[in-house]
């Protein structure tokens, strides 16, 4: 037996469930399915991600903050250094007030678990219904439906399929969109770190040789221990040999790294490594099926603006959805799903190429470069107006936006 939907959500993670719970909110009437293959989703997921003041203005849009909140640590200033991993003084070039206008942080740490949790909930009291564990394994797109099967052998029958299962996206090739991809050589190592001392909300991003060394502040844990998350980029031959090494060895590292401002140091999850590359998708759309985020985009964490920006892409795609329900238009249709596509690609592409070149230019030990970015972050950090764009510009707040990146119902 197939099941009709409007909207079939191939992912269950912040923006699958996002987008989901986003158009179901505005329009009750909207049958809405996010398939997972994890039976539990968010269960297990030690890692934290980096909310920017938009991204948290969508999710209090979507009823959804005030579950995650408790575990929102607010970012209320950042820091940045330049040096080689074994310099005495680490120089700071560049300092940032995590505040806008108001007070409002720029952006908080928010645990995974967490964030699903909150998400999951909310849609469930929506009525977006969650299939899981399941994934979408084919599908046919015809004029009128996309038809598609699942590994439990069951089938669903959509309006639109959107595909929102990470960079190596299987439902991308399947449509045949193609990818620009370049690997940079690098992975990310990502774990939880307490600290002795409080890191008083600080961020600090220490720009190494290998790559940056990012450490975000966290909430206290049940046992009242400070901690910060960790982003830590390598290149891959050291960042494997690192996280497959015994304890003592990583500890050692990481202390070399992290310094000892904030006291003894200890690793709280297993540190995993994830590989760094920039893939960008040919197409976001293809006849009632579209790319939200990393299937859309992958770009390299230097800024922490990858979950942001997939944020962007779930409201503004519910949001185009939803008008074009209103509107009497086909929500699947080719035209409507182009005005998504024409909205979200230059600012992926955009943010893709910066994260490029920041990572091209901070990951290396040239000399000259280093004198010429060491002066640059200098200046900037003595032009007031300069500092300020730059953070509203991380926090999502300037520029046109899907009205639930404001804050706004649909």
């Amino acid at each position: 037996m197939t099941r009709d939907f409007d909207l079939i959500v191939a992912g269950g993670g912040h923006v699958g469930l996002s987008l989901a719970l986003a158009a179901k909110r505005a329009d009750p009437h909207l049958r809405a399915a996010v398939v997972e293959p994890a039976a539990r989703l968010g269960v297990g997921d030690e890692r934290a991600s980096a909310i920017a003041a938009a991204g948290r203005r969508f999710f209090e849009s979507l009823g959804a903050w005030s579950a995650m909140a408790a575990a929102a640590q607010p970012i209320l200033d950042m820091v940045v250094t330049d040096s080689r991993l074994d310099d005495a003084i680490r120089p700071i070039f560049l300092t940032f007030d995590g505040t806008l206008d108001g007070g409002e942080p720029f952006a908080h740490m928010v645990s995974n678990a967490a964030m699903i949790a909150a998400l999951v909930e909310a849609a469930g009291a929506a009525g977006v219904e969650i299939v899981a564990p399941d994934r979408v394994v084919d599908f046919e797109t015809g004029d009128a439906r996309v038809e598609v099967r699942l590994g439990s052998g069951r089938r669903l029958s959509g309006g639109l399929l959107v595909a929102a299962d990470g960079v190596r996206s299987r439902l991308r090739d399947l449509a045949g969109i193609g990818v620009v991809r370049h690997d940079y050589g690098q992975s990310g190592i990502v774990t939880t770190v307490a600290h002795e001392r409080p890191h008083e909300g600080r961020a600090i991003e220490h720009f190494l040789p290998a790559g940056p060394f990012a450490t975000l502040p966290l909430t206290d844990d049940a046992a009242g221990r400070h901690r910060s998350s960790l982003v830590w980029t390598e290149k891959t031959a050291v960042a494997e040999r690192l996280t497959r090494g015994d304890d003592f060895t990583f500890s050692l590292e990481l202390e070399r790294r992290f310094g000892r401002e904030f006291g003894r140091l200890e690793a709280l999850a297993k540190p995993r490594a994830f590989p760094l590359g920039l893939t960008l998708a040919r197409d976001f759309v293809r006849p009632r099926f579209a790319l939200v985020g990393d299937a859309a985009h992958g770009i390299h964490p230097i800024a922490g603006q990858g979950l942001n920006i997939g944020l962007r892409d779930a409201a503004t795609l519910a949001e185009t959805i939803v008008e074009a329900r209103r509107l009497g238009l086909d929500p699947g249709g080719f035209d409507v799903l182009r005005g998504y596509e024409r909205r979200r690609r230059f600012d992926a592409v955009e943010m893709g190429l910066v994260t490029d070149a920041l990572n091209r230019l901070f990951s290396n030990d040239l000399p000259p470069v280093r004198a010429l970015r060491d002066i640059g972050l200098g200046l900037v950090d003595r032009l007031g107006a300069l500092k300020t764009r730059l953070i509203r510009e991380a926090a999502g707040v300037d520029g046109a936006t899907a009205r639930p990146m404001r804050g706004e119902r649909l």
